[in-house]
């Protein structure tokens, strides 16, 4: 069965860590870009940060210098370092995964919610004191 796992949100205080984890099984990571995608109550889902098949990272300005996406193509996992957390991070955080050249410049480039994007189930992370 094809299918991405998420794992490592949880409670955390302002100025902390997390790492999640996105775990692909069913498939092989190596040829397919990999985003992270999060969701606050009443907003919608907004590009966080992206990883492609050539290693080529890009990042919401939102942030920037706090996040750092990262892949192990031996794991079959794709991490999202998260530092400095701030209560405006608090989200559900999906990873979602393309193969094809124009749904990786979507999604990458233009962090774009599209059809083609196979997503995971999310993990909550919630910061506050």
């Amino acid at each position: 069965q094809v299918q991405l796992a998420e794992s490592g949100g949880g409670l955390v205080q302002p100025g902390g860590s997390l790492r999640l984890s996105c775990a692909a099984s069913g498939f092989s990571l190596d040829y397919y870009a990999i985003g992270w995608f999060r969701q606050a109550p009443g907003k919608e889902r907004e590009g966080v940060s992206c990883i492609n098949y050539n290693d080529g990272e890009t990042y919401a300005d939102s942030v920037k210098g706090r996040f750092t996406i990262s892949r192990d193509n031996a794991k079959n996992t794709v991490y999202l370092q998260m530092h400095s957390l701030e209560p405006e991070d608090t989200a559900v955080y999906y990873c979602g995964a393309v193969h094809d050249a124009l749904s990786v410049q979507a999604m990458c480039n233009g962090f774009r919610d599209i059809d083609t994007i196979l997503w995971g189930h999310g993990t909550l992370v919630t910061v506050s004191s």
